[in-house]
């Protein structure tokens, strides 16, 4: 691999979360434009008595979801930052000793 295919790789990793962040911008604010239409596949005529309005429907849904992620992120890293790391990370390092699973070929 060559110089330039690595900043290659590593500016499209930096700019791939910009660019989705931006799509779903995009993607929201057209919702909140045009609203969510035909969300049960029914056909009824006319076509705006189908529609569900952004706001406050989806407004307030997606604001509760992020709260209840958001407080239990918050959760697991002040009170419990320990839950989901492996136990090997708890056992103190022995630089006179080589760990028994790194064997010579």
């Amino acid at each position: 691999m060559d110089n330039a295919t690595l900043v290659r790789f590593f500016s499209i990793h930096y700019l791939l979360p910009f660019l989705i962040t931006g799509i779903i911008g995009l993607h929201l604010s057209v919702l909140h434009t045009d609203g969510s239409s035909n969300p049960s596949g029914t056909n009824i005529y006319p076509a705006n008595t189908d529609k569900i309005t952004f706001h406050p429907y989806f407004t307030y849904k997606d604001s509760f979801i992020f709260t209840c992620y958001f407080a239990g992120f918050c959760l697991l890293v002040f009170f419990y930052p320990n839950l989901l790391g492996h136990s090997d990370n708890f056992i103190a390092a022995n630089p006179l000793v080589t760990p028994p699973h790194i064997v010579p070929e």
